[in-house]
């Protein structure tokens, strides 16, 4: 059924379909299609919700209004590794979520360039600044083991999670 059908055609297939399931065989069930995106959409309430720049765009936003959170040249026509990449992002992502309990104030983001890895992400003063920076050589010691690579933090600290309006 790639091809699209007509609206008599398809009402041929559904009433057939239908008088095999009226007399024991096999049914299809058809219902109607509903083109809404409904992921990666903050639900609107009455105005108390604080939340971000990022979660206020919608997704289809996305490279218009809005940055990539992966910045690299794998999906760049005739570059391989692109999946590996989103591998690694996911990873890497997890890893610092997992380093810095309750830290993450915003989304975190990568970007390759050359060697060179760099992940950048606003930071919660929430912990003390002795086990922060501890942390912080921690973690990147181990994602530069991980990789073979060097990778750079460039983290900012905020009081408070930074809020763009309330929904």
């Amino acid at each position: 059924m790639a091809a699209s059908l007509s609206s008599a055609g398809s009402w041929r297939l559904v009433s057939g379909v239908v008088r095999c399931g009226l007399s024991g065989g096999r049914a299809l069930h058809v219902t109607a299609v509903c083109c809404k995106n409904r992921a990666a959409r903050v639900r609107v309430e009455k105005g108390k919700k604080p939340v971000t720049y990022e979660e206020v765009l919608k997704p289809h936003d996305i490279g218009h209004l809005k940055g990539w959170l992966s910045q690299h040249t794998s999906n760049l026509k005739g570059e391989e590794g692109a999946a590996e990449r989103t591998l690694e992002d996911t990873f890497i992502r997890r890893f610092i979520f997992g380093t810095f309990p309750n830290c993450l104030a915003n989304e975190v983001v990568i970007k390759r360039r050359g060697n060179v890895m760099i992940v950048c992400a606003f930071m919660l003063q929430t912990l003390p600044p002795n086990k922060f920076y501890f942390l912080l050589g921690y973690t990147e010691t181990m994602l530069s083991h991980f990789y073979k690579c060097p990778v750079k933090l460039d983290i900012q600290t905020l009081s408070s999670r930074a809020v763009y309006k309330h929904i």
